[in-house]
């Protein structure tokens, strides 16, 4: 089966396009005519018709095309991701204190001390939103004295005490009362590590009570839900 065929008129318009070092992709979006055809007409007699200058100007302006196509692939899969993981969390019953308690368990499990020697709860983390989350489901969950809240900060040379202890203070809802003296870790500072801009913060509470109902309710978490699994893939 042939395919579409041009007048002679058209193929002297593009030849002269090509001669002037126009693109493929140039010439294909005026006339409408098929890369592979320009391929089979031109190859052969503009083989060296772009010269260094031009195709590393041509590769420049193709490779911002392409990692702006890429950067909005990328958006939009993270967006209707994140449209999938918000319907889907609404279908959770994050209200049920047993869920609260759960979640707390597993953050425990993670980041809190377990070792034997500790009296009452110590979790400590770089990362606000978890620290945050961490004392907001406590409050939630169980009956505290506010008072008897110690934070503990490491620092690096590169924080500043005042502005950091304030910046905990005001997202943990804890005053400044409340804060120790922060430990200042000794690091050279004409060398290069990895900034955590807020530093490390240790949340205390002397309950013992309600670290060994913590660590009781991820136990079992781990019993149930792993002897679940086991038994379902056998």
């Amino acid at each position: 089966m042939r395919g579409t065929l041009y007048t002679k008129e058209i193929k002297k318009a593009v030849e002269k396009w090509r001669a002037r070092g126009k693109t493929y992709s140039e010439i294909k979006d005026r006339f409408g005519i098929p890369k592979s055809t320009l391929s089979v007409w031109f190859s052969r007699k503009y083989v060296g018709i772009f010269d260094k200058k031009k195709q590393l100007v041509h590769l420049e302006r193709i490779r911002i095309i392409a990692l702006a196509s890429i950067r909005k692939r990328n958006e939009l899969r993270q967006y209707n991701l994140q449209k999938k993981i918000s319907q889907e969390i609404e279908t959770y019953p994050l209200a049920d204190t047993g869920l609260q308690k759960s979640i707390i368990a597993s953050l425990y499990w993670a980041e809190g001390a377990k070792y034997k020697g500790v009296s009452g709860l110590k979790f400590a983390n770089t990362d606000p939103t978890l620290i945050k989350l961490f004392v907001t489901l406590l409050r939630k969950c169980y009956k505290l004295n506010e008072g008897k809240f110690r934070v503990y900060l490491h620092l690096h040379y590169y924080h500043k005490i005042k502005s950091t202890k304030r910046f905990w203070s005001e997202l943990l809802d804890i005053p400044l009362s409340q804060f120790t003296k922060p430990y200042m870790k000794k690091r050279s500072a004409t060398k290069h590590y990895r900034q955590n801009f807020r530093g490390i913060c240790f949340i205390y509470y002397p309950g013992e009570t309600i670290r060994e109902e913590i660590l009781g309710t991820g136990q079992e978490i781990h019993l149930l839900l792993s002897g679940r699994f086991s038994a379902s893939a056998s």
